[in-house]
C-alpha cells in the first residue's frame, strides 16, 4: 500500500521501481486523496493494481483488498464464502469508540449478524429496554464507556422487570485482560469476557458457544 503524494518519490514512481525490483507478482494498492481518474492510466501503466481514497475506511479497504483477493483466486474465495455469513440475527454493540465500532460490525457481518450500535451504556440500555425479546440475540458489551459503563449497563439490565430482556447473553469487551477483570464482569451477570484488539476466532467461536 503507497501513498499517491510522498515527499520525495511519488506513489507511482516508487511503484515502478519495486516492479522493475520485484516483477508483477505483489499487488500494490494506491492510496489518494484525490480524484485518481487523472492518473489511472499512469498508474496501472506503472504496475498499480487498485486504487482506495483517503480517509481510508474500513469498509472500502476491506472492499478493495477482497477485489484483489477475489481476481487473483476465485476458488480460494468461494470456500472463504462457505464459511462466512454463517449466522442469523442482531446483535446490540455498546461501544463508544467509532473505529471500533466499524471493525465490530464488519466482523460481525461477515459472520451473518446484523448490528445495532450504541455508543454508551444508557444508550445500549435504552435501545434493550425499547425491544421486543429476541429482538437482540447477545449484547457485546464494552466496558470502559462514558454515561455509563459496561458494568452499570449490565447490573441494570438484570434488573429490568421484563425476564426475557433481562436475561439476554452479555459478553465484556475490554483491553483489560486480567483476571480480576474477568471475575468483576461475570459477578456483574456476564456471560463472558473477550479482551481486546478481538480476537475474530475468539469472538466467532464465543458466539457460536453462546447462542448454540
Amino acid at each position: 500500500m503507497i501513498d499517491w503524494m510522498l515527499p520525495d518519490m511519488n506513489g507511482i514512481e516508487v511503484t515502478r521501481r519495486i516492479r522493475k525490483e520485484m516483477g508483477d507478482e505483489v499487488p500494490i494498492i494506491l492510496l489518494t486523496a484525490y480524484d485518481w481518474s487523472d492518473i489511472e492510466d499512469e498508474a496501472k501503466e506503472a504496475g498499480i493494481t487498485a486504487f482506495c481514497s483517503k480517509p481510508l475506511f474500513l469498509s472500502e479497504l476491506r472492499g478493495c483488498l477482497h477485489s484483489i483477493v477475489e481476481s487473483e483466486n476465485v476458488e480460494n474465495t468461494d470456500s472463504t464464502k462457505e464459511t462466512e455469513a454463517r449466522h442469523a440475527g442482531r446483535i446490540l454493540l455498546a461501544e463508544d469508540n467509532e473505529i471500533n465500532q466499524e471493525i465490530a460490525a464488519a466482523i460481525l457481518g461477515d459472520a451473518g449478524f446484523t448490528t445495532e450500535i450504541a455508543g454508551n451504556g444508557q444508550i445500549a440500555l435504552n435501545m434493550l429496554k425499547n425491544s421486543i425479546p429476541g429482538y437482540y440475540q447477545l449484547v457485546l458489551m464494552d466496558v470502559q464507556m462514558p454515561v455509563m459503563d459496561g458494568y452499570e449497563t449490565t447490573k441494570a439490565i438484570r434488573k429490568l422487570s421484563n425476564k426475557k430482556l433481562s436475561s439476554i447473553p452479555i459478553l465484556a469487551m475490554t483491553a483489560n485482560a486480567f483476571e480480576e477483570d474477568k471475575q468483576q464482569a461475570i459477578e456483574c451477570g456476564m456471560n463472558g469476557h473477550l479482551s481486546k484488539p478481538i480476537d475474530v476466532d475468539v469472538l466467532l467461536a464465543t458466539l457460536d458457544k453462546i447462542l448454540s
